[in-house]
């Protein structure tokens, strides 16, 4: 049976994710407070990004900026 929560991306009760889908706190915080999904819909943003800004995900500040923008997209955060 498919475990279902309440997402906070997309404010409606969803499938939820399988498991953490990133390493660590916010991996944690992503596996319980967002939908299958809102992931997807990540997933395809981050794509667009990777595409459109040529970013290489060897480069530490490529997978920065890509945190912070899944923290923007997810979430609603913006850099303190």
């Amino acid at each position: 049976m498919t475990r279902t929560i309440h997402c906070q991306k997309l404010d409606k009760k969803a499938p939820a994710l399988e498991r953490a889908p990133y390493p660590g706190e916010l991996g944690e915080r992503i596996f319980k407070h967002i939908s299958q999904e809102a992931w997807d819909g990540w997933l395809g943003y981050q794509t667009m990004l990777i595409n459109e800004y040529r970013l290489s995900l060897i480069d530490p500040q490529s997978r920065e900026l890509l945190e912070k923008e899944m923290r923007k997209y997810l979430f609603n955060e913006e850099e303190s």
